[in-house]
């Protein structure tokens, strides 16, 4: 979901026009929250694992 998508319950407007400190806010969240992992990280590291777990089955 994006700003775009999202209207402001103070103001009735769109968030992504940050119209009041309620659309602000909103907006400041939506656009820090880079924090997590994105879906192809999360496939690389299982992959990863996946491959890891593979080669000590083998080596034993």
């Amino acid at each position: 979901m994006s700003c775009e998508d999202l209207i402001c319950a103070s103001c009735a407007g769109p968030v992504v026009e940050a119209r009041c400190p309620a659309c602000q806010s909103a907006r400041a969240q939506m656009h820090h929250h880079s924090g997590g992992l994105s879906l192809p990280v999360i496939v690389m590291l299982l992959l990863a694992a996946l491959a890891l777990a593979v080669m000590l089955q083998v080596a034993h």
